[in-house]
């Protein structure tokens, strides 16, 4: 099962920071990512991280402004947003791909475990 939390309102330019938490004793051998989703549009990926934090991919549109990250010991993964902009106003979810092989999974059909998502808004 997995949670995210941390979505809400922010002005363009600002921050916040999304927290995933995954109940599943072999999170540490998952490739955790997060996708984005806005109303008529397919799920987007954002950002993935291995299962052992040594390899990260983000897609261009938040690249240098995005951050994932993980905490194995804690079950967590994170996704620290910079420099907002409106056209990352969407729904975010985490979800959790078993292969503890690395080849970056950007496909939203390689993830097993979704979370319920969490609004994130951005205002202009």
């Amino acid at each position: 099962q997995l949670q995210a939390s941390g979505g809400g309102l922010v002005q363009a330019g600002g921050s916040l920071r999304l927290s995933c938490t995954v109940s599943t004793r072999t999170f540490s051998t998952y490739n955790m990512g997060w996708f984005r989703q806005t109303p008529g549009n397919e799920r987007e990926f954002v950002a993935t991280i291995a299962w052992n934090s040594i390899n990260t991919l983000y897609a261009d549109s938040v690249k240098g402004r995005f951050i994932i990250s993980r905490e194995n010991a804690k079950n967590m993964v994170y996704l620290q947003m910079n420099n907002l902009k409106s056209a990352d106003t969407a729904v975010y979810y985490c979800a959790a791909d078993p292969k503890s092989s690395w080849k970056p999974p950007i496909s939203a059909n390689e993830y097993s475990y979704w979370g319920q998502g969490t609004v994130v808004t951005v205002s202009s």
